[in-house]
């Protein structure tokens, strides 16, 4: 194959190149597929030259940010991966209260950026996470509930058509287009640049309460009428998890499992102690509370690459006590050890008070279960997928049939319009007018 390398400013990357397979690794260690090409791309320029490139040959095209696809979207077997990673900057305004980012930059990269600021916005729960498919999707974390969905904060994006174009997408440019970047994903072309808005978010206050399995009923009510009660300051979630190797963690529960509830709030400890009371009422094996910056809650429970991983979803209309214990039911199924974990989040606050019509179904939902399997031995594969569906049929009575498309695999095309919801048709009008083709087909797809 002749590469036009003149064409790029950063690299082509062939399977001859010694650094070629750790390019193409991806979080999942699952995903093992090789790519004739990947394009490190530092430019949009960089991009539209890249995606030519493949057009011309008739190469699949498969776009890389932060690399978590847990479906392994992030690669193509034989195709091109245009790889966004060295376009990872990000540039704050802390007086207009915005921040531009890199299509390649990481939540880390953002987070760090606006933390001398006492700025943030809503980012995912893992710092290695990339800002421009979480976002694209959604984006669901801790700082939701104050500030609503990544999407919601995103004020423009910067875009590379299937064409080549390069096009700006906002509330005044290409609105129909803006409005898709909502929840659409990656199905309109390639993110280049996005711009947030900020929010004051000068501490935050975290606690990790770790209880023995036969407390997890009991904990998690208390946690789920505190959010219910509680103000959009107050979040977390609760952990069905490996017991780790930390201080706060008693030795006895080292290795096993155990029921970690996670109290988040954007403010003082001071603040935040009246909405830990009743939970820390039911005395739990241990704990750790702390003031830190966001950037580092952010970071806090990072998950390790390279683990084998299968993961789903199911967004619950209500959390009665039957639905907590079928949740704690389901969670014994877990591999342990093992870096799995089952977890329940809250929703709610400004995410389900949001008034708009963008693609995102599921945020009306106030609590979504998650089982998120990670683990090392091949023999375990049909044991942790098992689980995870198990844990999907567990949820059935309250589910809303409603999916955050970040959440899950490759589940089906009935999967991916419950993703999408009513704005289906809508969507695929946007996609017939910037992707006729079908070019970016290599993600939770809506086909033209």
């Amino acid at each position: 194959m002749t590469l036009h390398t003149t064409e790029l400013t950063g690299r082509f990357i062939t399977p001859a190149h010694s650094e070629y397979d750790e390019a193409r690794a991806v979080f999942n260690g699952m995903i093992d597929k090789r790519p004739s090409v990947i394009a490190q791309c530092e430019t949009p320029i960089d991009v539209a030259a890249a995606i030519r490139h493949a057009r011309e040959r008739d190469l699949d095209i498969a776009v890389r940010g932060g690399g978590h696809s847990v479906a392994g979207n992030s690669l193509t077997e034989g195709g091109m991966v245009v790889d966004l990673r060295r376009m990872n900057s990000v540039t704050v305004d802390p007086d207009m209260k915005t921040a531009r980012v890199g299509g390649g930059a990481t939540m880390s990269h953002l987070d760090r950026a606006t933390e001398p600021f006492g700025l943030a916005t809503t980012g995912g729960r893992v710092s290695t996470t990339g800002v421009g498919g979480f976002t694209l999707g959604g984006g669901t974390g801790w700082l939701d509930r104050k500030f609503g969905l990544a999407c919601d904060n995103l004020l423009s994006v910067d875009l590379v058509t299937a064409d080549g174009d390069l096009v700006t997408a906002s509330a005044d440019e290409h609105p129909e287009l803006f409005w898709a970047l909502h929840g659409g994903g990656g199905n309109f072309g390639v993110a280049t640049s996005l711009t947030f808005r900020l929010h004051d978010v000068p501490t935050m206050t975290a606690a990790l309460l770790v209880f023995e399995p036969e407390q997890g009923e009991q904990a998690i009510r208390s946690f789920r009428d505190a959010i219910a009660h509680g103000p959009d300051e107050l979040g977390g979630g609760v952990l069905y998890a490996t017991g780790p190797e930390e201080e706060f963690v008693p030795e006895h529960l080292q290795g096993s499992l155990i029921v970690l509830i996670v109290v988040t709030f954007i403010g003082i400890e001071e603040q935040a102690r009246p909405h830990l009371a009743p939970i820390l009422a039911h005395g739990p094996a241990g704990e750790a509370i702390m003031e830190l910056p966001y950037a580092d809650l952010n970071s806090a429970l990072d998950d390790p690459p390279g683990h084998r991983n299968y993961w789903s979803a199911e967004h619950l209309g209500s959390m009665p006590d039957a639905a907590v214990a079928a949740f704690q039911a389901a969670s014994a199924g877990m591999i342990v050890p093992s870096a799995s974990q089952n977890a329940l989040f809250p929703a709610g606050g400004a995410v389900g008070r949001a008034e708009t019509d963008y693609p995102v179904p599921w945020r009306t939902a106030p609590w979504v279960a998650h089982p998120f399997a990670l683990w090392t031995d091949p023999a375990d594969d049909a044991r942790a997928r098992d689980w995870t569906r198990e844990v999907r049929a567990a949820m059935k009575p309250w589910a809303t049939g409603n999916v955050y498309l970040n959440f899950i695999g490759d589940e089906g095309h009935d999967r991916v319009r419950a993703g999408f919801g009513a704005g289906w048709d809508r969507l695929v009008a946007v996609k017939r007018a910037f992707d006729p083709d079908n070019v970016f087909r290599l993600n939770h797809n809506i086909t033209p």
